[in-house]
């Protein structure tokens, strides 16, 4: 395997695991912990935001960075389709 090649998969590997914990800690720790965490946001319990909108926004936004940096990462290294440059 080339360095490049190499290097291309480790740095997807690392966004992958960091978006995964990132995706771990909003849909059980929050879970979890969400009866502890009572206090209100933007007028409603905290818990009750984190279940019903705040970790679905969060999914979107996991998406959202995952395919922008992913595809920014796929045209550094060549690896892209022509016609999405």
């Amino acid at each position: 395997m080339t360095l490049s090649r190499h290097s291309y998969w480790k740095k997807t590997r690392a966004l992958t695991i960091a978006l995964l914990l990132l995706w771990f800690t909003v849909t059980f720790v929050a879970a979890y912990n969400a009866r502890s965490l009572a206090f209100t946001f933007l007028g409603w319990p905290f818990s009750y935001y984190m279940a019903a909108q705040g970790s679905l926004l969060v999914y979107l936004l996991i998406v959202f960075v995952y395919a922008r940096l992913q595809h920014r990462r796929d045209i550094a290294f060549g690896v892209s389709d022509p016609q999405d440059d």
